[in-house]
Order: structure tokens, then C-alpha cells, then sequence
């Protein structure tokens, strides 16, 4: 298949991987707009013609942009979160929303498990520990175990009830936190999210973004959650107070914690990288060219679909 005069014309805010950027080359008219001088002035050129926007999570679609396409009919979003997209405006126009949800679940709960393991372990530190020559002046300092102890996962979507089966093999004692308790789910339920920090050992954050859920983990949470309370997170960086999350990493407040995701990311705030007891990684939870793949072709299955005048292959309610 190739890209004709007459092929839909499709605003993307950022690139894709090449294994994506080369079908929907050939499939759409893309237009680029992460590589435009003027933003602005690109936007106001192609708007007469486009009739889709093939995102990314981070990116999103604002309200901005929304209204800047006359012709916008569908937002592909290449990631789960939908939450950097102005839902109420699609709605308003009758704008169809897709996303990649379940393609990576398995690989968002691989790492919320890696993370933990190496925060508690000290897996990066034992690494620097070997490479430094430190390990021949004697051995490392102890670290904590995870089989044994109380996990918390605040959020009990796909993603979170993948972790917990990750986790069940780890002898640990699980809990959830959500608005409702799951009939299918044998673990503890807490309708509370500061009850349930101050109950468990290591609280992992999957919440969803949005307004719903900014700053949710507030003070008073990792205060429950305590000096020897572990906090992992590979939600979205607005989850979680980054203020109050620096004061209690930086006192001690609380023992540390292990994060995927930030705020102003990439330019993340310069105070983490001081700190022995964080771990730091860099929004990339879904980040195996496996899962990649998958989710390029399901954006590419939606846009099909769309165009075809077919049902959305994961449409956003």
C-alpha cells in the first residue's frame, strides 16, 4: 500500500518507532509536527486536511490543538494513558479516542516488580559496589528482603491486578486500593489509600493520571507509609506530591523509593539524583521492542478500522 493524494491525512505530535513510521507512511498522509520550525503556522497550513492525530501518551491532545481541526474525526493515542488528552472536547465533537490498553500490561508489572526488587536489594548500588573496587575493602551493607512482607497497590485496573499475580509468587502478603472492592480478587481491599500505606511495607502506585487522582499521594499517605515504607511508582508523575515525596526521601521520612515516572519529565527535578536511597528510571514501563511493536499495530488496527468505517479495535469510553 501507498500513500496517495487521496490517502487520510494524519497529524502526528511526535514519531513513532520506523517499524510503525513506515506503514503509516505508506498508508496516510502524515504530517509532522515535531519536526516543524513554526508549530503554529504548520498547524494552520495542513488543518483543512486532517482527520486523525496519531499521538503519543506523553504528548497527549489539548484542548488547543483540538480546536485548531475542523476535520478531526479520531485521536490514536500509542500508550494506555489518555489522560494528556481533553476528552471532554472530543466528546463535545463527537471525536472518536483510542489507546493500547493490555498489550502492556505485562510489561509495566515486570517492572513494578523489577523496581521493587531493586530498591530493596540494592541491585544498582551492588553493581556500582563491583565496578568500584569497593567490594574488595569489604562486603556491602545489608539490604531488606521482599519475600515476607505487606505490598499495597494503589490501583487495581489490568495493570494492577497483573502485578499482584507477579507478586504472588513472592510469598508477600497483598492489598489493593480502589473506589471498589473486586469480587475476583482474594487480597485485601482498602477504600482508603493512607489506611491502606500505613498497613503495608511497599506501596506501588498505578493509578491512573488525570485530575481525578494529581498529588493523591500527598503527605499525608507517606506519612502513614513511614520511615521504613518503600514507595514505587509506574503510574504517571502527577500521582504523587513531588514536593512532599522529595521532603520525606530527603529526611528519611519515609525509607525510599523506586520511580518510572515524574513530573516535567524528561527534565526531571535535580534533587532525586542526590539521593542513595531512589531509584531512578526513565518512563519506561512498556519499554521492550515487543510490546512496542504491539502497540504501533494497534494503533495502526484503529486507524484502519476508522477509516474503514468500522467499530474502533480499543476504543476509549
Amino acid at each position: 500500500m501507498t500513500a496517495t493524494a487521496t490517502s487520510p491525512h494524519v497529524l502526528m505530535p511526535g514519531t513513532y518507532p520506523e517499524w510503525d513510521m513506515a506503514p503509516m507512511q505508506a498508508a496516510y498522509t502524515l504530517h509532522r509536527l515535531w519536526e516543524a520550525p513554526d508549530r503554529q503556522a504548520f498547524i494552520a497550513a495542513h488543518a483543512p486536511d486532517i482527520r486523525a492525530i496519531a499521538t503519543r501518551g506523553e504528548l497527549g491532545a489539548n484542548a488547543e490543538l483540538i480546536a485548531a481541526l475542523p476535520k478531526l474525526e479520531l485521536i490514536a493515542c500509542y500508550g494506555v494513558g489518555t489522560d494528556g488528552i481533553d476528552l471532554a472536547a472530543c466528546r463535545a465533537r463527537g471525536i472518536r479516542v483510542s489507546n493500547t490498553p493490555d498489550v502492556l500490561n505485562g510489561d509495566v508489572a515486570d517492572l513494578a516488580v523489577g523496581l521493587t526488587l531493586a530498591l530493596q536489594r540494592r541491585i544498582a548500588a551492588g553493581d556500582q559496589f563491583v565496578r568500584s573496587g569497593a567490594w574488595a575493602q569489604g562486603g556491602m551493607p545489608l539490604t531488606t528482603r521482599v519475600f515476607g512482607q505487606r505490598i499495597g497497590i494503589a490501583g487495581f485496573g489490568r495493570i494492577g491486578g497483573t502485578i499482584a499475580r507477579r507478586l504472588s509468587g513472592f510469598d508477600v502478603e497483598l492489598g489493593y486500593f480502589s473506589r471498589t472492592a473486586r469480587t475476583d480478587s482474594p487480597h485485601r481491599h482498602f477504600a482508603s489509600l493512607t489506611a491502606m500505606a500505613d498497613w503495608c511495607d511497599v506501596l506501588i502506585v498505578i493509578l491512573p493520571g488525570g485530575e481525578a487522582t494529581r498529588g493523591i499521594v500527598n503527605a499525608d499517605v507517606l506519612r502513614a507509609l513511614g520511615p521504613k515504607g518503600w514507595l514505587v511508582n509506574v503510574s504517571r508523575g502527577t500521582t504523587v506530591d513531588e514536593g512532599a515525596l522529595l521532603q520525606a526521601l530527603e529526611t528519611r521520612g519515609i525509607a525510599g523509593a523506586a520511580l518510572d515516572v515524574f513530573l516535567n519529565e524528561p527534565r526531571i527535578d535535580p534533587r532525586f539524583a542526590a539521593l542513595g536511597n531512589v531509584v531512578l528510571h526513565p518512563h519506561h514501563g512498556s519499554g521492550t521492542e515487543q510490546t512496542r511493536r504491539a502497540m504501533g499495530e494497534l494503533v495502526r488496527r484503529n486507524l484502519e478500522a476508522h477509516f474503514a468505517g468500522q467499530p474502533l479495535v480499543t476504543p476509549v469510553a
